[in-house]
């Protein structure tokens, strides 16, 4: 998971580092490979200027190198974090949420994550989103009120662990 601060660092769990570092050979390895191959193949159906095959591919492989950029990018400005290095009574990047929706009673928990990882239907919040920015640094116990484009959602603060 990362999150960016001002400077342009962005911090990293370890684990998510690696996920990166190995999507990133991958993608130089093999799908620069693969690419290479779907090109030539294109080339081969003839006059290029009217090759919708090889428009295509190439295509696509502006869009692997766009994402092999990315990748190059985000790792050089990584910085490695730790849970236990952040604080335990606070809301920040990694904490396990649990909120109440004060108006439906219904609780939903999330994990705090970067929005390069945030993925809502598996309970990670971006710290970017709405939600995200109203619960930084809140504690057990506080309400929150979120606006939304949905409208008004306001939840308590139920528990909050790393």
């Amino acid at each position: 998971m990362a999150a960016r601060n001002d400077n342009g660092v962005v911090y990293l769990t370890r684990e998510r580092f690696r996920e990166l570092e190995r999507e990133l050979h991958e993608l130089k390895t093999k799908g620069r490979t693969e690419m290479a191959h779907k090109i030539a193949d294109a080339r081969s159906y003839g006059d290029l200027s009217e090759n919708a095959e090889y428009d295509a591919a190439k295509e696509a492989q502006g869009h692997l190198e766009l994402r092999i950029s990315k990748l190059e990018q985000t790792l050089s400005r990584a910085r490695i974090i730790q849970e236990s290095d952040l604080p335990n009574d606070k809301i920040y990047i990694l904490s396990n949420v649990v909120l109440k929706n004060l108006k439906s009673g219904e609780e939903v928990t999330y994990k705090m994550v970067s929005a390069e990882e945030a993925d809502f239907e598996l309970g990670k919040l971006a710290i970017t989103s709405p939600i995200g920015k109203a619960l930084m640094g809140k504690k057990e116990g506080e309400e929150v009120k979120v606006n939304v484009p949905a409208g008004v959602f306001e939840y308590k603060i139920v528990k909050v662990s790393h």
